[in-house]
């Protein structure tokens, strides 16, 4: 390997982590169709489409996070899926795999197929597609604020997904209609609107089942030979993404939690203790990403020592109090965030 290139030759997975992150992205010479976990998952996906009559089959390629190009009947996945040392790397560095595990990465394969078919056959241009799920020009937010009491749209993917822009509606709806044994009209026979729209794709692909698609873009937008940054370059962008923040944000609400005085326990203490425990609860609460919520709690810690702050009141109360601060921080940290870090 040659550092001053990041070209790495040879077989890569054995490198030690610094060395490794020097390898470029489209030096890993990895396909999907070569991945010992993908291809499983993939040929299952297939089998879930020809059990719901569907011809349609997404291309798919591998590139640095899941998403599927306007017009382009197919999908990338996240190359680290496709190898354990980079699987390995990704949670090493990010706290998280997404999709690393088969029920999660089937949940995003049916919803990037959702996508991918959207695309294939122009189905957000019919005005009753529209009427079902509003405008797809809509404009996409950094994050959204979920409902989680509505009953509206779906539930797939974590953090009421379908609520953040009309095409994921459709994305979520058919991933939930396309899912095996889902039981979806018993599952939301108490909510009208999610279910008239699953009602509506399940008739729309009746009628589209064995139709050709109309759409044949053979572009890979990102593919993984096409990217030239370095697995260091990609996790610092990746990360830069969440970790740039104004720590002076939290003094309010950390003042309110805790005091300031020579007597109690120190609050910067206090908060790292519960550290672990917190983002888990936060994590699963929320459905942020593990990484968003330590690194509010990293500035939460850093304010609370500047600051001087102390436990004034009852731990199990504060420590409740945490959670709430840190789940509303970790939302507004990322409604802050443009997610385009990836390019």
């Amino acid at each position: 390997m040659t550092q001053a290139t990041g070209r790495c030759r040879g077989d890569w997975s054995g490198l030690p982590t610094e060395e490794l992150l020097e390898v470029r992205l489209s030096d890993l010479g990895l396909r999907v169709e070569d991945a010992p976990t993908l291809v499983p998952r993939v040929a299952r996906l297939h089998q879930e489409l020809e059990a719901a009559g569907l011809s349609f089959r997404p291309a798919l390629w591998l590139s640095t996070t899941w998403f599927s190009p306007t017009g382009v009947p197919g999908f990338a996945i996240p190359f680290y899926l496709a190898h354990p040392r980079l699987r390995l790397l990704e949670r090493q560095r990010m706290l998280e795999l997404e999709g690393g595990t088969v029920p999660a990465c089937m949940r995003l394969l049916r919803h990037e197929t959702g996508h991918a078919l959207d695309h294939a056959y122009g189905l957000h241009r019919r005005p009753r597609w529209r009427r079902m799920f509003g405008s797809p020009g809509a404009p996409y937010r950094p994050s959204y604020v979920p409902r989680p009491s509505s009953r509206r749209s779906v539930i797939h993917l974590e953090n009421w997904y379908a609520q953040s822009h009309p095409l994921e509606d459709f994305a979520e709806t058919f991933a939930v209609w396309l899912k095996p044994r889902s039981g979806w009209r018993q599952q939301y026979r108490e909510w009208p609107v999610a279910l008239r729209k699953l009602e509506y794709v399940d008739e729309l692909m009746g009628e589209i089942a064995s139709k050709p698609a109309r759409h044949h873009s053979r572009e890979r937008l990102d593919s993984l030979p096409r990217l030239r940054m370095t697995l260091r370059e990609y996790y610092s962008r990746k990360q830069a993404h969440y970790d740039r923040e104004d720590r002076s944000v939290y003094d309010g609400d950390l003042k309110r939690l805790f005091g300031v005085g020579r007597s109690g326990r120190g609050a910067a203490g206090f908060l790292r203790s519960r550290g672990p425990e917190l983002r888990r609860q936060v994590s699963r609460w929320t459905g942020q990403h593990p990484f968003v919520v330590e690194q509010v709690l990293k500035g939460m810690i850093a304010r609370a020592r500047e600051l001087r702050l102390r436990v004034t009141h009852d731990e199990r109360e504060t420590g409740e109090g945490a959670a709430v601060l840190l789940t509303l921080h970790a939302f507004k940290l990322v409604r802050r965030r443009n997610p385009e870090y990836w390019r």
